[in-house]
């Protein structure tokens, strides 16, 4: 995979029966926004839509939108926005399920780079009653300052060499995540790889019916835990997660966190413990406020 083809951008219509929809979440990071969308325009295999969930951004972050959608028509674009109060990643997620006329939703951050072949395996491992999660690979501060359009649009981005000359590679899973091996072999690694299968919310899959079964995602969660515990809601309401690590490579670029809060991270951790003991699935602070289905 080290020089992927140009894209082709055709329609998942062969691939997966009813809508498809890639839902990208940002907030006020406008120069890996541009950088995640020429990577989403360079996939092989296309959604029908894609839905920007943005935090509370602000003009710059518009701008970008604007100038991707009218630079690319046949891509069809919706901009979510909700006001900027803090922290409120879950809320804006919930409003893009809910809003959404999809039946398969791809979720990425706006602070990564997919592969071109992401999308087109996101497909391939697409199952009701199952989500698909990958990983990630990344970069410091100092590589994410060199990446370019260019260095996304060709592909050289997602190059081992050029990973391995920017210190991407801290141990020999994460060069893995470059996908390296053959498909039979990722495939392989995927299934039988120890590492848990948490929820990576930078980097998953799911049918829009299963995540609808537990309400989405828990708006009471800030940072710190809130993909990990929707995905263990998921897997107690039978929906369990399956790897795709070593098969759709991902790159992240490095931000600051200004909203990460230790304590909050801590309350966190120990309500994802909670959570994952208990078999609870449904959260009544979720897509729609409620207790839940009766009985």
């Amino acid at each position: 995979m080290d020089h992927p083809p140009a894209p082709n951008t055709r329609s998942n219509a062969t691939l997966l029966p009813g809508r498809t929809e890639l839902v990208l979440t940002t907030y006020n990071n406008p120069r890996s926004l541009a950088l995640c969308l020429e990577s989403v325009a360079r996939q092989w295999v296309a959604c029908d839509s894609i839905c920007i969930a943005d935090d509370g951004s602000g003009l710059e972050t518009k701008a970008v939108v604007d100038a991707f959608a009218a630079a690319r028509p046949h891509l069809r674009v919706r901009h979510l926005w909700h006001e900027d109060r803090g922290f409120q990643k879950c809320a804006i997620l919930n409003k893009a399920i809910a809003s959404s006329e999809a039946d398969f939703l791809v979720f990425i951050d706006g602070d990564v780079l997919i592969h071109p072949c992401f999308v087109a395996r996101h497909f391939e491992l697409a199952r009701r009653g199952r989500y698909a999660t990958g990983s990630l690979i990344r970069l410091d501060a100092e590589a994410t300052a060199a990446v370019t359009v260019d260095l996304v649009a060709t592909g050289r981005v997602f190059e081992r060499e050029w990973l391995r000359h920017n210190r991407a590679f801290d141990r020999v899973s994460t060069w893995l995540k470059s996908a390296p091996c053959p498909k039979p072999l990722s495939n392989f690694l995927e299934l039988v790889w120890p590492t848990r299968r948490s929820l990576c919310g930078a980097n998953w899959s799911a049918w829009r019916d299963d995540i609808l079964k537990v309400n989405g995602f828990d708006e009471t969660i800030t940072y710190g835990g809130l993909d990990k515990e929707l995905g263990d809601r998921m897997a107690n309401a039978g929906v369990p997660g399956r790897h795709l690590r070593f098969s759709a490579p991902l790159v992240h670029l490095d931000h600051s966190r200004p909203y990460a809060d230790t304590k909050k991270k801590k309350r966190n951790k120990d309500w994802i413990h909670q959570v994952r003991r208990s078999g609870v699935s449904w959260t009544p602070n979720g897509i729609v406020k409620d207790d839940g289905p009766a009985g």
